[in-house]
Order: structure tokens, then C-alpha cells, then sequence
């Protein structure tokens, strides 16, 4: 089947031709039917077989009639990360040429300025990323009720960045009158659901088992310890023909520490992680694609849909957390039916990961030995469990749940060692005692409401041996003398010279009188 065969216009057969492909993929040939007859699709298919131009073939034709209004895009395409959202904006200038059809990407680290003013003029096709497209929904930049074709391009991935929640809010926000196209290259429960709630009798269409990578990558596994990965790496980079390729690490700062290493041994490398600016990143992957720059260190930001053509080989630093990540990863090379190789550097304590990542693809990893490096031994072992970005997990609130030191002045906290109790037989030593100073008479024990009181009263201090005196004034007979009160010279006459108060002086004011016997 060729092109022609699938009902696209002859402007966009024409876009096609000019790139070179003559034949649709898999993907494309059952897909794009369905999306020009108006159809919600559900697309499941593994990196690589081309689900980029499955939708935006289609759609150029759907937009080429009609007109776009401010601020009202007729079209919304998610994408996870800015990469992926860069290159179907690419896709939409190569084969939409011959249309004049605008478009605008809305991704963050790009100026909010420019991106509104494009919106004011109206826009086609609009390609965001979750974050920055609700930024702009919330200052009042940009309307979605006019949106008729709802694409969600790599669901999978946007449910392990955490985007989910924000994509089921901007499709809240849409009209239900639409037509949604739901691409992800696995199908988990989650993902499921979603589509599910967002698609209306979607054509399902599925070319390939989810997450299995491509036949065309030749894969070996390479087992050493932790202190010889860097090592075994620059050995395979030399002893292979290494065209160009991506070496993939699970943490940020792990890019960062890799690419100088290897740029001390005198490799052309670059590092590419999503804390970089959205320019050095555009830049850095600007001269990767036209082979300035041979080797990319890269996270996983550059796992999902990156499209480099001709990549010759992958090489994975650290064996992926998610087994689906290592599908993706060799999925970089390989594509459209060229050839490819893929590494993967593994310590003994990533038994368990290489493990489930052999489980999902349904077959051993051959492994292989690199002359000069000592081999180890994949352990099967329980390994310490690691969080996503390959670092220690942490316990309830994102803290380490491994003991902290003890900040005080007070040493830490050491277990006291076990010690026997003597028998009934054996005789305590007699406890020396603290000596004591002689008083008058031995304190007295204090009374049960002392005792009894509160760890917010203060208690008042008291001489060492003397014991507290209760004193009851019926016992005490008329040697107790009663403080006057106010009611005691309410109806006297005022004879201290004070004016002011009337006939009722305040007891506190009135001079000291005598007191009277109870």
C-alpha cells in the first residue's frame, strides 16, 4: 500500500514524497482512514513506527478548510516534554508546506510574550505541554471551546511525569463535541481508564505487542561493578563503530558528572537533562541531529519520540528504574528498519531490574564480556529499593527513613549492651550516696496535691529541710486576723481627704484601717 491509497489531499501526498517515504507504517496505514472519516482512534504501538505522522498527516487536511480566530485554536495537541511538542511542530512545517495553516507551541522556558502574540492572531494548530498551556488557560490568554480535534500523543509517558491530572483538567475545559485521537506505546489499567472517559466508540488499532523493542536493534548486556561502568564504557565507545549515539543515566546530576568524564578522555560530548535552559537544550539537541556533536548524555527527557536519523547506537549507563523506559530507549536506534545496537552497562545489584525488563520483552538480554574489564555477576537478591531517578528511596514525606544524627549537644544515642541480672544469691555493692547537707530536720514527704500538680505550675522554692506548713484558720483560734474587705467599709464615711469618688471609694484607694476580729 502506498500513500495515495489512504485519501490524503495531493498537497500533502506531495509534503510526503518530498521527504523521501513512499510507504506508510503499520500504524499509519490503519490509522489515518479513521481520523479523516472523523473517528475517535485509540493507538497503541511501540517507539519508532511513526505515530507522529499518523495524526498530523490527517489533521492538515481536516484544517485546510476553515479559518482560524484569535485566541480560539480550532485544534490541541499535548505532548509530554518540550522535545517531543519541538518536533510535531516540526512535523506539522514539513508536511503542511503547501497549506497555510498556522500553528503555535506553547512549551515552557520560551518568553510568554511571543507565545500570546501568536495566540492573538489566531492559530490552527496549537502544540503545548500541560504546564505552560494552563498557565496561559489562567491569565486569560487563550479560549479551548472552539477546539474540534483533541490529540494526546504519548498517554503512557504523561502518567509517569504526573501530568495526568492536568490533561483530565484542559480536556474538562474543551467542548464535548470533538473528535480525540489517544496515542500511547503501552497500555497500562491507568491509561485505560483514561481513555476510556476521553474517547466516544474509538477505532482501537494495534500493530505491535505493547513495549517490545524493535527487531532491528542488536542488544547485549554488560555486568560489571560499579566502579568499572566508566571504564567499560569508554572501552565499547572505542571498540565499536560509534556513528553517533545516546548514553542514557537514570539521575540529572549523573549526566552532568558522566559527560565531563568522558570529555576528559578526550570524546566530543554534550549533556542534555530537563534542569537545562529550554535554549541550551534546543541548541544542544540542534548540533547532536546535525552531527556536531558525537555522543549525548541525556536522562530520560530524550527517551520518548526523540527522532534522530541514523542514530547508530544506544549505550545505557544505568539500567532503567521501569522496564518500559528500557523499551524506549533502545527505541532511539533502529528506526525506520535501519540497523542499530543497543548496551547496557549493569551492576550485581541490578539483578532485579534487568530481570523484569527481560520478563516485559520476553527474552534474555545476551551478555556479553569486554576484553580487559572483570565481568561480574547479576545478583538476585533483594537490592536496596531505589526511586525513580535511581536515588535511595525515601521514606513518608519525602525524607531518608535511615536514622539521622543527633543535632543536640547531648552524644547520639548508642544501644546499651545487654547485661546479665545476678541471681538471687549474688549481693548488690552498696550504691555510694551523694552527700547531703544538714539541716535542721529531715524534709517531709510532700502532700498528694503537690504531687499531683501540673507540669505548667510553677512551684515555688522552699528551704531545704523544713517541711511546708498547712495552716487552717478555725484552728487557729482569734490570733488570726481578717483582712478587710470592700464590703467592710462600703457604708463608712469617707474621712481620708481623697475627693472624687462620691459616697463608694475603691478599698484600694481607702487608707489603712485597723482590722477587726473575725
Amino acid at each position: 500500500m502506498s500513500f495515495k491509497d489512504l485519501g490524503l489531499s495531493d498537497e500533502v501526498l506531495q509534503a510526503v514524497t518530498d521527504t523521501g517515504y513512499t510507504a506508510p507504517t503499520p500504524i499509519q496505514e490503519q490509522a489515518i482512514p479513521y481520523v479523516l472519516m472523523g473517528r475517535d482512534v485509540l493507538g497503541c504501538a511501540q517507539t519508532g513506527t511513526g505515530k507522529t505522522a499518523s495524526f498530523t498527516l490527517p489533521m492538515i487536511d481536516i484544517l485546510a478548510a476553515g479559518r482560524a480566530r484569535a485566541r480560539m485554536p480550532r485544534s490541541l495537541i499535548i505532548e509530554p516534554t518540550r522535545e517531543l511538542a519541538a518536533q510535531v511542530a516540526e512535523a506539522f512545517d514539513v508536511y503542511g508546506k503547501y497549506h497555510k495553516l498556522e500553528k503555535a507551541l506553547l512549551i515552557g522556558g520560551e518568553s510568554f510574550s511571543d507565545q500570546e502574540r501568536k495566540l492573538d492572531r489566531g492559530v490552527d494548530v496549537l502544540i503545548a505541554t500541560p504546564g505552560r498551556l494552563i498557565d496561559l488557560y489562567e491569565r486569560g490568554k487563550i479560549l479551548l471551546s472552539d477546539v474540534k480535534i483533541l490529540v494526546i500523543d504519548e498517554a503512557d509517558r504523561m502518567l509517569d511525569m504526573g501530568f495526568i491530572p492536568d490533561v483530565e483538567r484542559i480536556v474538562g475545559l474543551l467542548s464535548r463535541i470533538r473528535q480525540t485521537l489517544f496515542f500511547s506505546a503501552t497500555m497500562p489499567p491507568e491509561i485505560r481508564r483514561l481513555a476510556d472517559a476521553f474517547l466516544m466508540n474509538p477505532k482501537e488499532i494495534t500493530v505491535s505487542p505493547p513495549a517490545s523493542p524493535a527487531t532491528t536493534v542488536t542488544q547485549a548486556l554488560v555486568v560489571v561493578s560499579a566502579e568499572g561502568k566508566r571504564d567499560a564504557l569508554r572501552r565499547l565507545i572505542r571498540n565499536e563503530d560509534v556513528k553517533n549515539a545516546i548514553i542514557f543515566c537514570n539521575r540529572k546530576r549523573d549526566v552532568d558528572m558522566l559527560a565531563r568524564s568522558l570529555a576528559k578522555s578526550g570524546l566530543d560530548v554534550a549533556a542534555l537533562h530537563g534542569d537545562l535552559p529550554q535554549s541550551k537544550r534546543t541548541e544542544t539537541l540542534e548540533r547532536f541531529k546535525n552531527d556536531e556533536i558525537r555522543l549525548l548524555v541525556a536522562s530520560d527527557v530524550a527517551a520518548r519520540g526523540l527522532d534522530v536519523q541514523g542514530l547508530s547506537h544506544v549505550f545505557n549507563f544505568d539500567v532503567p528504574i521501569h522496564a518500559e523506559d528500557y523499551v524506549h530507549r533502545i527505541g532511539r536506534t533502529g528506526r525506520a528498519g535501519r540497523e542499530g545496537r543497543a548496551f547496557t552497562l549493569a551492576t550485581p545489584d541490578d539483578g532485579r531490574f534487568v530481570a523484569a525488563i527481560e520478563h516485559l520483552i520476553g527474552k534474555a538480554i545476551p551478555p556479553i564480556v569486554i576484553e580487559g574489564i572483570e565481568a561480574a555477576e547479576l545478583s538476585q537478591e533483594e537490592a536496596p529499593r531505589r526511586g525513580r531517578g535511581g536515588a535511595p528511596a525515601r521514606g513518608r514525606g519525602g525524607r531518608s527513613s535511615a536514622p539521622k544524627p543527633n543535632n543536640r549537644h547531648e552524644p547520639p544515642h548508642t544501644p546499651s549492651p545487654t547485661v546479665e541480672q545476678p541471681s538471687a544469691e549474688v549481693v548488690a555493692a552498696p550504691v555510694a550516696e551523694k552527700p547531703i547537707v544538714e539541716t535542721a530536720a529531715p524534709p517531709a514527704p510532700r502532700p498528694a496535691q503537690e504531687r499531683s500538680r501540673g507540669r505548667g505550675q510553677k512551684q515555688q522554692p522552699r528551704e531545704a529541710g523544713f517541711a511546708p506548713i498547712t495552716m487552717n484558720p478555725a484552728e487557729m483560734g482569734s490570733n488570726v486576723t481578717k483582712l478587710p474587705s470592700r464590703d467592710d467599709h462600703r457604708h463608712e464615711p469617707d474621712d481620708s481627704g481623697v475627693v472624687g469618688f462620691g459616697d463608694h471609694m475603691p478599698a484600694f484607694l481607702t487608707p489603712k484601717r485597723a482590722s477587726r476580729p473575725a
